[in-house]
């Protein structure tokens, strides 16, 4: 059975057993337990799915800064701890700083590493 037509059979269901529960306390927990059973797994089922594109993208990321002409230093800084992350970070800015600040001077810097430094 398709998903899609899956949850009118469902409602059905709900449906039809309030009146012959008589919406009792006990149906109402089994209802309430059954979709916070179902939210939860459907919760561990949509992180997986984004933990798995991340790593993907992660990795077609560094596949295109390892074959291109930027820093190959930036391949598996993912593995780096929060402080050396921030200083990488900074390090960047002050980067994208100084290369701004050349441009707004009329000039741009020479090379790649004169915009690094």
């Amino acid at each position: 059975m398709d998903r899609r037509s899956c949850w009118p059979v469902r409602f059905v269901i709900w449906a039809v057993t309030g009146p012959l529960f008589r919406y009792s306390d006990t149906w109402q927990l089994v209802i309430n337990t059954g979709t916070t059973i179902v939210t939860f797994l459907m919760v561990f089922l949509i992180q997986n799915s984004q933990n798995r594109d991340s790593a993907a993208i992660q990795v077609k990321l560094d596949e295109l800064i390892r074959t291109g002409s930027v820093q190959n230093s930036f391949v598996g800084i993912e593995h780096l701890s929060a402080d050396e992350l921030e200083e990488l970070r900074t390090r960047c800015e002050e980067r994208a700083k100084a290369v701004a600040a050349a441009r707004r001077g009329g000039r741009a810097p020479r090379s790649r590493d004169e915009a690094q430094d």
